[in-house]
């Protein structure tokens, strides 16, 4: 009966271990797809970055630019924050519509991924 067990056991993980395996491969991205809108704290950090910068010429530390801006976004009301979720919301609708008119290209074939790869291939020949 042990040894029945321990050879369910053995081919249960041998069957995990085959799940687990990359099937498919990395998937390429498609350099034309456009990206994802900024969320309203990471358009208040465009701003804030500068505003920063100026203020400390000599930091060069990433980490207490986002550590400050944090703080400062937490501390805002909503109000404060209006301009940057307005800003972001338009950002928003403007990919929105991007990216309707490139699931439509590549719908109707006119553009596939990896378009203008092939035509500076063809340039350079």
């Amino acid at each position: 009966m042990k040894d029945n067990q321990t050879e369910v056991e053995s081919r249960s993980t041998d069957d995990r271990l085959k799940v687990r395996g990359n099937k498919g491969g990395k998937k390429t991205k498609d350099p034309n797809k456009p990206k994802k809108p900024p969320s309203p704290f990471f358009v208040f950090l465009d701003d804030f970055r500068r505003e920063f910068n100026l203020a400390n010429p000599d930091n060069k530390s990433v980490a207490s630019v986002g550590k400050a801006a944090g703080k400062k976004w937490k501390s805002m009301t909503e109000e404060d924050k209006a301009p940057f979720v307005a800003k972001a919301k338009s950002k928003k609708t403007e990919y929105a519509a991007t990216m309707q008119q490139y699931n439509m290209e590549l719908a109707n074939g006119t553009k596939t991924a990896g378009d203008d790869e092939k035509q500076e291939e063809k340039a350079d020949d």
